[in-house]
């Protein structure tokens, strides 16, 4: 085995990693919650329209020089 590990914690390292590795990727998703649809049609160039939270306020802002 690589290192010279027994085969019994190998295998008990390698599941511990593949279960944290899944659970950690479980969570994302339910945290993230992304849209995994797929469209039928893709949208043209420029149509997508995307939703960034705060960036229409400061582009609206004035933003004053502190000269």
């Amino acid at each position: 085995m690589p290192g010279g590990m027994p085969w019994s914690a190998y295998l008990k390292m390698l599941t511990s990693s593949l279960l944290a590795m899944c659970s950690e990727a479980q969570v994302a998703h339910w945290y993230c919650r992304p849209d995994l649809t797929i469209p039928e049609i893709p949208p043209k160039p420029g149509e997508l329209k995307t939703k960034l939270l705060g960036l229409k306020e400061k582009l609206h802002k004035p933003q004053v020089s502190q000269k």
